[in-house]
């Protein structure tokens, strides 16, 4: 015997109908956040230290990605959700549809992408050099403690 029909399935359909277009664009923020925290978590890092292990990661895998176009797992998300919603896909990568030409002329990719690596480069040099700064005070303030305790 077949199994019987489920009334709440043509509801749980159009439920997704109407709130995968409302999906996309969150999706879409995702990535634009992912994008600036590839470009300046290592700033964030001199604030937050313990956060430079993500950032690195994060870097090399969008350095990685790109080098060898690897799909980007919110590229492949929003082109799902673009699918199931019945809208086109994206004719290229999330890069190239809302970045490059939209917030800067195309002419200028390279200039970008020289300021990207820039940036983190200088991100991550800032963060060795403050953490090597607050161990040289942590060891200066251990020191005079010990010469304040033993004097006293």
């Amino acid at each position: 015997m077949p199994p019987a029909p489920r009334p709440y399935r043509g509801r749980v359909q159009e439920l997704s109908r109407l709130l995968v277009p409302l999906v996309i664009p969150l999706v879409i923020g995702l990535h634009y956040a992912f994008l600036a925290y590839v470009v300046s978590g290592g700033f964030l890092a001199w604030r937050w230290p313990r956060s430079i292990g993500l950032h690195v990661l994060l870097v090399a895998w969008a350095g990685v990605g790109l080098l060898v176009s690897l799909p980007c797992p919110f590229t492949s998300w929003e082109n799902a959700l673009r699918r199931r919603a019945g809208e086109p896909v994206l004719p290229s990568g999330f890069i190239d549809h809302y970045v490059d030409g939209v917030l800067f002329p195309h002419r200028y990719v390279g200039v970008v992408q020289v300021l990207v690596a820039s940036s983190i480069a200088v991100s991550w040099v800032g963060f060795v050099l403050r953490q090597r700064s607050a161990r040289r005070e942590r060891a200066a303030d251990h020191r005079r403690r010990l010469g304040s305790t033993t004097a006293g």
